[in-house]
Formats: C-alpha cells, structure tokens, sequence
C-alpha cells in the first residue's frame, strides 16, 4: 500500500469531517470512566428515520420484531425497482459504533443500507443487535445468530418472495465486520434448512489485541476509533477479567478458533489507509489466507475509519461497486 508519508491527516468534504468530528465528540463525552453511558443524551443526539412502507429512492421499509424481551429485531430494506421475477440476494447488515453506539434506524446506517439494497441490489436485514455496556459479551453475536435462526424458520409477511435465503452476504462495519466474523463461525458449525451464508463484506473491522500494533500508535488520534475509546469499550465488552486477546476480540490471535476445517463464506476485507485498525484487518486478511479460505484484499490509502458512510468521499462509490461486483460473482458461481 503507498501512504502519503509527509503528512498523517486524511483530506476529507466538509461534511464527513465536521460529522465524524461531532460522533468523536459525543463518544467520549457520553463515556463515563466507571464503564457506563450517558444512553439518555445519546437517544437525544442520535439521528434516526422511521421505516417507509412507501419506496423512497427506490427501497422501501419495514421494522421486524425478532424477540420484544431484548429488544432483537432488524430493519428490512427492499429495492422496488427490479422485477419481481428478479431473484435477489439477501445481505444480513451489522451496523458499527463499537457495539456500543448506533441502531439500524440510525440516519447513516438507513442511508447506506438503502444504496445497498438500490445499487447491489439485493434485500437488506439490518439487525438490531443489542448494545453495550448494558449487554456485554457474548449478547452482540447472539443475537446475529439468532438472526439467522428466525430467517431459517420464518416465512414473514412483508418479506419479499424474490428473496434467496440460500444466497445470503454477512456485511459488517467496524463492530460489525468483527460481529459477522463470529457469526459466520457459528453458521458454518450449524445446520440451517434455508439459510445459506456464501458472502462476507468485512469492512474496516474492529478488532484488537494486548500488543499495539504500529498503524495504533503512529494513527492514535483519528476520529471514531482513537486508542481511549477503543481500550473503554473492549473493556465494557469482555468478561470479568477477559483481556484484549480474548478471542473475541483478537481472533487471530494465541486464543484464536481453529477455522482450517470450518465451512467459511468467501470473504473481502476492506482497509482504509488512515484507519488505526488497518494492521489488524490486514492481519485478518492473511490469518484467513492461512487458513485456506477464500478471501480478498481491498485497500483505500486515503480512507478513514467510516469512509464508506458518505457518499462524498470518492472512495465511497468505489467501494459501492466493489461490493456490487463481489455479491454478483460469488452468487453467480454459487451452486445449491
């Protein structure tokens, strides 16, 4: 990867920057040192869209309730412009905000689940997992689970007949990328009767580990993903006394699941060369080569952690076709 090496601050619209700028903020002013969050000034703050039954941009909505006693469900996005004789993948989306912040509702994740949904397309389910630090470790991929589960037993109203739960895409950003990984070990050990992962869209993942890496340090005040922010919330994960090589957390690392003989979606691992995370994907990248999966390296030199949300950032649209070109290769050589 070439980085530019005279400076190590990301040109940026100013919407993205003024944005991420503010989430930076309101992140490390609602975290509170005993572990807690101030979730009152955060459902303030926090820009959300109801579902719209009614096609806006070509996609239309619907809330789905999974489990009311854990407030599990997800956000159905259904592109109206195919054909209804048009088969279409289904995308299971995991929103980041290191487990922590954010909801499928939120004005970001809804937008870019809709350009999903529009330029892939394909139908979206945006799961409502729950957050932390309410619901710690293992809550979040749990409940990405039994996502799954409800898909593989349920014939839902509303749920588009067009859609091929045998051609399902785990996609995940940040927290999300990290929660569709251990999803996708689960489904791989399970027996599920419709659902079948064939995909993975790892973007800009989170994981970590005790030893900082290099692109930490020298990248350890960029917005979204700066070293205090990311110790706090690891910490409000993991269980009592679980460290950041717990597996969940370091998944390449000494505690690592064996994967070698495990069926496992094809993968794309997306990097972002201002991301303090990027050696820790690119790690993930090779730990999956290793373990003789198939899986593909896409790198932005310019992109921070989040790029993808805005489609101002150029790298944004390239990344849009690069997911539209995976979901349509893999499921055109995909065989039942």
């Amino acid at each position: 990867m070439t980085r530019n090496i005279l400076t190590e601050t990301p040109v940026l619209p100013w919407k993205p920057k003024i944005v991420l700028f503010g989430a930076t903020l309101l992140m490390n002013l609602t975290r509170r040192p005993n572990g807690t969050l101030n979730r009152r000034l955060l459902n303030l703050v926090n820009h959300t869209v109801p579902a719209r039954n009614k096609a806006r941009q070509g996609v239309k909505t619907l809330d789905i309730t999974i489990d009311a006693t854990r407030n599990l469900g997800f956000r159905l996005f259904i592109p109206t412009k195919p054909p209804p004789d048009v088969i279409l993948p289904v995308i299971i989306f995991f929103h980041g905000g290191g487990f922590a912040f954010f909801s499928p509702n939120s004005r970001h994740y809804d937008n870019v689940c809709r350009r999903f949904a529009r330029e892939i397309p394909a139908v979206i389910v945006s799961v409502n997992y729950r957050l932390l630090p309410e619901h710690g470790y293992p809550s979040q991929y749990d409940d990405g689970f039994d996502t799954l589960k409800f898909l593989d037993q349920q014939r839902l109203d509303g749920f588009p007949a067009n859609a091929d739960l045998s051609r399902c895409f785990l996609v995940g950003d940040s927290a999300g990328g990290n929660l569709a990984h251990h999803v996708a070990c689960r489904a791989g050990k399970a027996e599920l009767r419709q659902v079948r992962v064939i995909g993975q869209i790892s973007i800009q993942s989170f994981f970590g580990g005790e030893e900082r890496t290099e692109s930490e340090i020298r990248l350890k005040k960029m917005p979204i993903v700066s070293l205090g922010l990311t110790d706090w919330l690891w910490k409000a994960f993991l269980p009592e006394g679980g460290n950041r090589d717990h597996e969940a957390v370091n998944v390449m690392g000494p505690r690592a699941v064996d994967i070698n003989g495990m069926e496992y979606p094809e993968t794309v691992v997306v990097v972002g060369g201002f991301d303090p995370l990027q050696d820790r994907q690119r790690e993930f990248y090779n730990w999956l080569k290793r373990s003789g999966k198939e899986v593909k390296l896409i790198e932005y030199p310019n992109a921070v952690h989040g790029f993808y949300l805005f489609p101002e950032i150029p790298e944004s649209s390239h990344f849009m076709k690069e997911a539209r070109d995976f979901v349509h290769k893999v499921s055109a050589t995909f065989k039942k």
